[in-house]
């Protein structure tokens, strides 16, 4: 018992000393009392034997945990990620005119894509291939100057356009349904800024690609993969057209126009030549000469006279 109180007191006397030394004035009493086993340095959490267990306590809440709990719950929704869906989409494989053109081109539908979501609506997004790999698709909103097309390409990378719900796009194919969007063909809406969805000509030959986006009211539930680069047609200017096509030289266009003159020059005289003996023979047959009158003289016979009445 003796040897206990003297560690005790031993251990207060190191304890007494090292608060001292930090600068400590007195010494800080614990509930129990303020005897050599009751005064510690602050901040001093060693046991004695015989002390209770601490007992445990929690962290001081972070300030901005509260303003963390809506961030969060509004990327709830994109945690669960979008969902991948294919095929791709591509140029239409319909035998038409005008597959691509210098401002819009031709895509099949995406029939039989999204039929798990019947309450989406279906968007399509288009980009220059350069920047499709930029785009985002869980925080895509249309019909936001983010995505209008009056601001493409630059500063908008991408836009949205030709939204449609899945019973536009109906599973199988009816009979005679045309199965083909055009884009690029609103003319219209090119420079309304109150139509930001507006499907107007595409302002490049590109490359562009493609994909469709399902929204389930904002939230982006299914998308599909980039379709492969398309090229539009550009227009030539008139001075890169030859004037020769391949194999032909001036020599054999001089020869080429000199018998079309020749050959238009008989065509004519051929023609007035026609007119001439038709003119002729409807003359012939038309002029009538006035026939000439008949004068009958009156003959009387030098030898033959009347005899008198009264001879008879």
């Amino acid at each position: 018992m003796a040897q206990t109180q003297r560690l005790s007191a031993r251990l207060a006397g190191g304890r007494s000393n090292i608060t001292k030394a930090a600068g400590e004035t007195s010494p800080t009493c614990l509930p129990r009392g303020c005897g050599p086993a009751g005064m510690w340095a602050v901040g001093d959490h060693r046991r004695l034997p015989g002390d209770a267990e601490p007992q445990p306590h929690s962290r001081p809440r972070h300030p901005g945990a509260r303003t963390m709990l809506p961030l969060l719950l509004l990327l709830l929704p994109a945690a669960h990620g979008i969902a991948r869906l294919g095929p791709r989409p591509a140029l239409t494989q319909e035998q038409l005119e005008g597959l691509t053109t210098a401002s819009t081109f031709v895509l099949e539908q995406p029939r039989c894509v999204f039929g798990e979501y019947g309450n989406a609506v279906i968007w399509l997004v288009v980009a220059l291939d350069k920047d499709a790999s930029a785009f985002n698709s869980s925080s895509a909103v249309p019909g936001t100057p983010e995505t209008a097309f009056q601001s493409f390409p630059d500063p908008v990378r991408a836009y949205m356009t030709l939204n449609a719900t899945l019973s536009s796009y109906p599973c199988p194919k009816p009979p005679g349904d045309i199965t083909v969007l055009r884009v690029g063909s609103e003319t219209s809406c090119a420079q309304d800024t109150t139509r930001p969805t507006c499907n107007g000509p595409l302002p490049g030959p590109g490359p562009y690609r493609v994909k469709f986006l399902a929204l389930e009211g904002a939230v982006p539930v299914a998308d599909t993969e980039w379709s492969m680069p398309i090229m539009l047609r550009t227009a030539k200017s008139p001075s890169s057209i030859p004037t020769t096509s391949g194999g032909h030289n001036a020599g054999m266009i001089a020869i080429a126009t000199i018998i079309s003159i020749l050959f238009a020059i008989l065509l004519a005289g051929l023609v007035a030549m026609l007119v001439f003996w038709g003119s002729d023979s409807c003359g012939g047959s038309s002029s009538f000469s006035k026939p000439e009158s008949v004068t009958v003289r009156r003959y009387n016979t030098h030898h033959v006279y009347d005899q008198p009445a009264a001879r008879l």
